[in-house]
């Protein structure tokens, strides 16, 4: 009893952390000043060789369980996630972090549409009701007033980096047998022949300081950050998981007013709330009393770091 208490203790520390550094993606992609391709494209790269030395060094390509077919599968998500990521960090550009930030955490409502169009799976009448729920925390978030087109651009991007963060979600947890490192390390490799044509190596040459931010991009918030979160999706159950993935959006939120000045008027406020609790319900709702769910580049692998298909939210 004691020893699995200090196991949970590790890992809640070791997910607060993960999402404690998976609210301050934002500053970094706003203060390394680079577009948002060149920005996903520099973090595949670091990210990159920060999962494939990590991976080396643990013996990870040993029996490694990789079939084409999974290869396929993991490449394919790796399409959607570096697409998810420009359009998330093209928001930033549009509207404020925090407002992107809590309109992306409506991913798991795309999952229930997907999961109701793709499969067939029955949508109860709860989850219509916590669907419609999160929907006016939507309208209440946005704010958006006629003419306001940033406000409706930065909406429809972060709706559609969602969008795509489901799908990857979607495809990756067919995935069995490969554990999530490995997953992670061919879905951001994906992204450097996915975006070298776009990248602006010119523009980057000029970044100066940038460039620290660049690789802090790629090393912590793609390295030891999702290290951190596969080591804790494994100690923890889904119930906690759930909880503490919304660490991430209150540090976006305070982050962005501490930094930029940048807050959610009143009336938005009303609605992270809903959008919250909503996201919350859907998330546990379908969960078995698992210890581990899926990881956030979209994994679901099973050994001792891996995961069953449940899903949380990080970028």
């Amino acid at each position: 009893m004691r020893n699995e208490r200090g196991t949970q203790t590790r890992g809640t520390v070791e997910l607060t952390l993960a999402m404690v550094l998976s609210g301050t993606l934002g500053i970094f992609v706003v203060e390394s000043g680079a577009s948002p391709l060149n920005v996903v494209f520099f973090r595949c790269l670091f990210g990159a060789a920060a999962l494939g030395a990590y991976s080396l060094a643990r013996g990870y390509f040993t029996g490694h369980g990789f079939t084409p077919k999974k290869l396929g599968l993991a490449a394919l998500g790796g399409v959607f996630i570096v697409f998810n990521w420009v359009l998330l960090f093209e928001a930033y550009e549009a509207v404020s972090i925090s407002f992107a930030t809590v309109v992306y955490h409506t991913q798991p409502f795309f999952l229930v549409v997907f999961g109701a169009v793709l499969f067939r799976e029955r949508i109860t009448a709860a989850k219509f009701g916590w669907l419609g729920l999160a929907f006016v925390g939507l309208v209440l978030v946005s704010g958006i007033r006629p003419g306001d087109t940033a406000s409706l651009k930065g909406l429809g991007l972060a709706l559609a980096a969602a969008v795509l963060y489901a799908l990857s979600t979607i495809v990756t947890k067919r995935i069995t047998g490969v554990r999530p490192h490995l997953i992670a390390l061919v879905q951001v490799l994906v992204g450097l022949p996915l975006l070298l044509p776009f990248a602006d190596f010119g523009a980057a040459a000029g970044l100066g300081a940038g460039w620290a931010w660049l690789a802090g991009l790629g090393l912590i918030h793609t390295g030891l950050m999702y290290v951190l979160m596969y080591s804790a999706y494994a100690k923890l159950p889904t119930a906690k998981i759930a909880v503490l993935a919304f660490t991430y959006p209150a540090v976006a939120m305070v982050a962005d007013w501490a930094v930029y000045g940048h807050h959610i008027g009143l009336v938005q406020a009303l609605g992270v709330p809903l959008i919250v609790l909503a996201s919350l319900k859907v998330t546990l709702s379908g969960s078995a009393p698992a210890r581990v769910v899926a990881p956030a580049p979209r994994t679901a692998a099973h050994g001792p770091e891996a995961a069953s298909p449940a899903a949380t939210r990080s970028a």
